[in-house]
């Protein structure tokens, strides 16, 4: 009888935790900013739609780097764009400092900008590194496992948040009516609580690249092994960047997987980042608000453990398909139904958002041949534009405020409604394609 492989094999245990590792680090930098769309639109004092400008920043800096980050990888090495990454992400962080300073919604923008160049550094590396580190028929579930640390970033990105970001804001204090005090003072009551707020803003994310520096010291000092997708590393490299690009285009469940990556992407930030408008359409402040952030967000986490097993035993592809279909589920609920229980189905969402990330990415690459794969993963993290193109247009919908009689924060959920949808059909047909191979 032959013996079972583990999930990850002896030899590349520290490597698989301390990469592991970097998926909680931009887990944190991806949720700590989520709800700063709310607090800039308040203190900044912008529309929902200019305030979203900030996941436009954010997820245009995978846009931009994603591609060279491959380049750089298969020139160099895995480790190479790692460190890169977290310079990236640390000289970003750190921008916070002169942003705050001169009280600049631009400087804000471009500072994330700046972060999310190291953070696809990080992706592009991280998660085909992950899916190298063991046998392939069990890559999936690998990568699932290892991207069940991101929502332990995210969570603690929210939590932070929660009890040290929002909490603090003068701008965010209510009247006895719920209504914000910060719009009924004066030019320059108004300028001393901004200074305040944009300082409380700052430090987390000094705070974070500090940490990002320990990490760059830690694995600059450890030796990493070389994987099977090295090997041709650098002028060795047996395929080109043009027969590269052919491969791909010609495989159609990695092409539809990068359209459909770029969906979910888009549905998750959508989802992330107005449950606080939708909280607050409800008369709820951001503070409290948040919390329902979290919940989601411990959704997300125990989905994902709980999706990495249930795969043992049932295809991804189907499971893939199954939780497209809770997710479009709770969307249409979140749409339809007013007041406390379509928040509670918004929240509910992100459980079935769990396993969508890193099954999307392992389906797409898993019939890629090696040397492909860096370029490859490049793309999926490129996908991540997604979350910079939609957000601003549901945020320009929930300016509208009413649709048709519908509260128009409601009708905004048919942006990921549509996302979700398109899940299903990836789902529902790469299992298809497999059963049939």
């Amino acid at each position: 009888m032959e013996k079972k492989k583990p999930l990850v094999p002896k030899k590349y245990l520290l490597t698989f935790i301390l990469i592991t590792s970097l998926f909680a680090l931009w887990g944190f930098a991806n949720d700590i900013t989520n709800p700063m769309v709310a607090a800039f639109q308040t203190v900044m004092e912008l529309s929902a739609a200019k305030a979203s400008m900030i996941q436009f920043a954010f997820y245009g800096g995978y846009a931009t780097m994603a591609i060279p980050a491959a380049l750089f990888i298969r020139k160099y090495s895995y480790k190479s764009g790692i460190l890169l990454g977290l310079g990236l992400y640390a000289i970003g962080a750190f921008l916070f400092i002169p942003a705050a300073a001169y009280q600049e919604f631009t400087y804000f923008c471009f500072s994330l900008y700046i972060l999310t160049f190291g953070l696809a550094f990080l992706e592009t590396t991280a998660n085909p590194f992950i899916l190298s580190l063991g046998d392939k028929e069990s890559s999936t579930r690998r990568l699932n496992l290892a991207q069940a640390f991101n929502p332990v970033g995210s969570l603690s990105g929210m939590a932070v948040a929660s009890f040290l970001v929002l909490p603090y804001l003068m701008s965010d204090k209510r009247d006895a009516a719920g209504k914000i005090i910060f719009d009924t003072l004066s030019e320059s009551e108004k300028a001393n609580i901004r200074l305040h707020d944009l300082a409380v803003i700052r430090d987390p994310y000094v705070v974070i690249g500090l940490v990002v520096l320990c990490v760059f010291i830690i694995i600059a000092l450890t030796k990493m092994p070389k994987v099977s997708s090295e090997e041709n590393n650098g002028k060795t490299q047996t395929h080109s960047v043009k027969q590269t690009l052919k491969n791909l285009w010609s495989n159609s469940i990695y092409r539809e997987g990068v359209f459909t990556q770029m969906c979910y992407v888009a549905a998750q930030i959508m989802v992330w980042t107005f449950i606080i408008q939708y909280a607050d359409h409800l008369g709820i402040n951001k503070a409290t608000a948040q919390i329902y952030n979290i919940v989601a967000m411990s959704l997300n986490l125990s989905g994902r453990f709980l999706g990495t097993y249930i795969m043992k035993f049932v295809n991804t592809r189907r499971l893939l398909t199954l939780f497209g279909v809770g997710a479009s589920v709770c969307t249409f609920g979140t749409i339809c139904i007013e007041g406390m229980v379509g928040l509670y189905c918004l929240v509910l969402i992100s459980l079935f958002m769990s396993i969508m990330f890193p099954s999307i990415y392992g389906i797409a690459l898993e019939n890629v041949d090696t040397q492909d794969t860096k370029l490859g993963a490049a793309f999926l993290v490129m996908a991540i534009v997604g979350g910079a193109l939609m957000p601003p247009l549901q945020g320009m919908i929930i300016d509208q405020e009413v649709i048709m009689g519908f509260p128009a924060v409601n009708i905004s959920f048919v942006l990921p409604l549509i996302c979700f949808l398109i899940i299903i059909v990836y789902g529902y047909r790469s299992f298809k394609k497999g059963t049939a191979c």
